[in-house]
């Protein structure tokens, strides 16, 4: 079995004292290949270290809406410097975020609209973060139809009818740790009506850990309770699952995977 956790914070100091455990513990349950979201330019720098660091761990640079109020030149070209290193694969985790706006919403939008521009620019795909401003992540990402290398929208949390809006453009949906909450009925709901070849898994952790270790740490070696739900929807097996999955990663992020 061959599963990719396509979204992980490796860079988070949560795992500071024993990621070479984390990344073990991932291999040894069939996570094949990590990928680690910056999310700011230091998270970022670590997230390229890192992937430095394992073989099959790789890394994305960008900034989040939280961090947007600090987008500047410095911190532009700084991602610039960094989408050249060999296992940089995306630009994100970009986006918008109105449940805590922690940066004003003009600047939301403006670094979201530069980073997606700097995304075309290098020839790389995007994470999108959306909470709680779906219609506006999709009113963005609509005005630059034709110049997006490839989005998946992370952790997805929307309904049914967004789901067809995020196919209809082209783009992938990202499922975490909440399919396999009792209560993530909309969520299944999605996953079922999806094409397989759209849906790709990840942890987000240490955040949203999936059932059974809900309320601990999350790290990769869960994407597999992820994947297990998903097939269960789908009536397929999780080797079928997991290939399916890896598959759409690889075209995702070019390849290189």
């Amino acid at each position: 079995m061959y599963l990719i956790d396509t979204h992980a914070h490796l860079n988070d100091e949560q795992f500071a004292q024993d990621l070479d455990n984390v990344v073990a513990r991932a291999v040894d349950t069939g996570v094949e290949r990590i990928v680690v979201c910056g999310y700011d330019v230091p998270s970022s720098e670590q997230a390229v270290k890192i992937a430095s660091r394992f073989n099959g761990v790789f890394a994305t640079v960008g900034v989040h809406p939280h961090d947007a109020k600090n987008y500047d030149e410095q911190a532009h070209q700084r991602l610039v410097e960094l989408s050249r290193e060999d296992k940089v694969l995306a630009i994100g985790e970009i986006g918008l975020d109105f449940h805590y706006d922690l940066s004003p919403r003009e600047d939301q939008f403006k670094v979201f609209d530069a980073q997606i521009s700097l995304a075309w620019e290098l020839g790389l795909p995007i994470v999108v973060h959306s909470r709680e401003s779906n219609p506006e992540v999709m009113q963005v990402l609509s005005r630059h139809a034709g110049n997006i290398r490839g989005c998946v929208i992370h952790c997805f949390s929307g309904d049914e009818g967004l789901a067809r809006e995020v196919l209809d453009a082209g783009f992938y949906i990202g499922i975490d740790g909440p399919i396999t909450y009792k209560a993530s009925q909309k969520l299944r709901r999605v996953v079922a009506m999806c094409p397989l070849d759209r849906l790709l898994i990840e942890t987000d952790c240490p955040y949203l850990t999936p059932v059974p270790y809900r309320g601990k740490r999350n790290e990769p070696a869960y994407v597999k309770f992820i994947a297990e739900e998903i097939a269960r929807i789908k009536e397929i097996t999780i080797e079928e699952l997991a290939e399916a999955t890896s598959n759409n990663a690889r075209i995702f992020f070019g390849g290189i995977l």
